[in-house]
């Protein structure tokens, strides 16, 4: 019987091996470690999308989310990538604000939307729009106008929805160009 031997020189044996798919908890962790190496205190991961080899970060940040430090993170986290093959050479990432349309996640993207028109889907097929008044604890108030027939005339009256965060299934702040 005649015995191989089988030389494996870097890789090449299992190149599969080499790809160590990161899930996106560790993609989370890396991107808010990058966060805090780049001294980007003010900012934070909103949401985070991966789709076969594509790498999309949505950021938001108090003061607003900058081209160039998406920039730098981009490069920080690339730098990662590339060193440990995590999703091979053939990948995209893109690393943005979360943008102007995107749906509120995080308790904290609300404080900065005081005073802008939202509107909430919460429990039970509810639907919450107006003025987002105030956030105290994990509720979120929103202001409203309704139409009250007292007698033959119509009143408006002013109305507040309280709404528990971990109720609302979808947020969105509406952009008025008025």
């Amino acid at each position: 019987m005649r015995h191989e031997r089988v030389n494996v020189k870097g890789n090449r044996l299992f190149p599969f091996l080499l790809y160590l798919i990161m899930d996106n908890s560790t993609l989370e962790k890396l991107i808010e470690k990058g966060l805090v190496e780049l001294e980007f205190g003010d900012m934070y991961l909103v949401d985070l999308r991966v789709r076969n080899n594509k790498i999309e970060a949505f950021l938001d940040s108090d003061d607003g989310v900058s081209f160039m430090k998406c920039q730098k993170l981009s490069r920080w986290i690339e730098a990662i990538l590339d060193e440990n093959k995590s999703f091979g050479e053939n990948y995209i990432l893109e690393i943005s604000s979360a943008g102007v349309g995107s749906p509120l996640k995080l308790l904290k993207q609300y404080p900065k939307n005081i005073g802008r028109i939202i509107d909430i889907k919460h429990t039970g097929d509810k639907n919450s729009k107006g003025v987002l008044k105030n956030v105290v604890d994990n509720r979120i108030f929103v202001e409203y106008e309704i139409k009250v027939k007292e007698g033959k005339k119509n009143k408006m009256v002013i109305m507040t929805d309280e709404i528990k965060f971990e109720d609302i299934i979808e947020s969105k702040i509406k952009i008025s160009f008025n």
